[in-house]
Parts: structure tokens; sequence; C-alpha cells
């Protein structure tokens, strides 16, 4: 399936983000998401657990990890900081400044002696970091662009990568119940032809889970909602964080 998988609600854009990050989710209100269906609210960055994703951490166990490395779209940066504690030089971008600020806060409270750095730049314009890194880590980025702009950040990224550099990226999968909130979902051949198209050869697509900073605790208060049972259905990890179904893409610069 190449089209995006049909949700009730569009992503947010740039300027939700950054009220997100600051807090200011009664300014959300008027734009639909990512306020969610009837009887659903967020009180925080869904995303934000606040340490790396697992799947990031994973991916460095396994050796997938090489410096120099980009963590596009990095949010608080908790995952460009796990690298960086790791040993790697990392860079963190994102287009939202109140994401670039929580970062620096966070990255400032550990000893990660000059090994990181975070900057606010626009996703879909890379022309500053051209052939810059070895490794490339999207988390939960691709997946906020539609599907008319996802060619056009991914030949970005292709300018932003060293030859034969390595991308991994962590997308909502189209497994993602319609009516759940949150970005695109993706299908697989959506997702495999993109990175083909913009110059990448895929070397590993599959199923994984990506951790949400959403629990159970938040939907057992809906009772019997459609909400609640989406919930229910996808699952929450040992810590009563909600999974959602997700692709892990690793691919190589032709």
């Amino acid at each position: 399936m190449n089209a995006d998988v049909p949700q009730s609600t569009p992503p947010p854009n740039v300027g939700d983000f950054d009220a997100l990050y600051r807090g200011d989710f009664d300014a959300l209100a008027g734009d639909g998401p990512p306020s969610g269906p009837p009887g659903f609210r967020f009180d925080r960055v869904p995303w934000d657990i606040e340490e790396a994703q697992p799947v990031v951490r994973a991916l460095e166990a396994e050796g997938e990890i090489e410096n120099d490395v980009l963590d596009i779209g990095c949010g608080p940066g908790e995952n460009t900081i796990f690298l960086a504690e790791r040993g790697y030089r990392v860079w963190g971008l994102d287009a939202a400044p109140a994401a670039i600020d929580i970062a620096r806060e966070r990255a400032g409270r550990r000893p990660l002696d000059g090994s990181v750095e975070f900057e606010v730049a626009d996703a879909t314009d890379l022309t500053d970091w051209a052939d810059r890194f070895t490794t490339i880590v999207d988390s939960a980025l691709y997946h906020c662009f539609p599907e008319d702009r996802r060619g056009a950040y991914v030949a970005e990224l292709h300018r932003a990568a060293r030859s034969q550099s390595r991308l991994h990226v962590l997308c909502f999968s189209d497994l993602v119940p319609e009516g759940f909130p949150g970005p695109f979902r993706i299908g697989e051949d959506n997702l495999r032809d993109t990175l083909t198209d913009g110059g990448w050869h895929v070397r590993r697509l599959e199923r994984t889970t990506y951790t949400t900073a959403m629990t159970r605790a938040d939907f057992e208060g809906l009772g019997d909602s459609p909400i609640a049972a989406i919930a229910a259905s996808l699952g929450y990890d040992e810590r009563g964080r909600l999974l959602a179904p997700a692709w892990l893409a690793t691919a190589e610069r032709r």
C-alpha cells in the first residue's frame, strides 16, 4: 500500500509541537490534534518518556550506530543524550525551539564533555549539514510528514549523510488503529518506496513498537470509551506505558 492509512485528524505542525513542549496544551484546542478524540486530552508531550527509546538502545547495543550521529527531530533530546553518554559525537536537530531549549537543559545536567550539540533546524532543508553524518536516527519524525513531503525530507537526509552512511527510521505503522490520536500511519510499501526513491538501500524493515509517555492509568478513567478500547488493544510495557505499533527501517546511503 503506497498511500497513507486514513486517520481522523491531521498531524500537528511546528507551532503545535512548540506549544506542546511549552506545556501550552490549551493553545492546541482550536487545531484539533493533538487534543485527540472526545474524552481524551493530552496533558504531557506524548512521546517524551524522559529516556531513550528502547529501539534506539537496542540499535546501539547491536553495533548499528557509528560516529558522527544525527538525531533528526530530536525533541527533548533523550536519544541524543543517550548516544552521547555511550561515547558517540551526536547532533540533535529539531524545528521546535522549545524542544531544543529542553534538550540543552537536560544535557547540561549530565557530564557529556561537549560530545553533543543541539540546534534549531528545518529537517526539510539540511543544506548547512551536507555530508556530515555516518549514522542518522529518525525516531518518530518521518510519520509527521504528509506523503507529498516525505520524498523531499528523505532526500535531505541523503544530503546530510556521508557515502555508505546508515539511516534508522522508527515510525508509526499501519497497525495503529483509526481513531487513535497521533500522526500519519505508514504502510510498508510507502516507507520502502520512499526510502528507495530517495537514494537509500533498505537493508531491514521490520515491525516493532514505539514506547509512548501515555500510561495504562491515563485510559482507565475513560471507562468504555472507544479510545480506552483502542488503548487496551495495543498493550503496555512492564512499566505500564502504552506501546504503539511501529516500523523500524534500516537503510544505507547509495
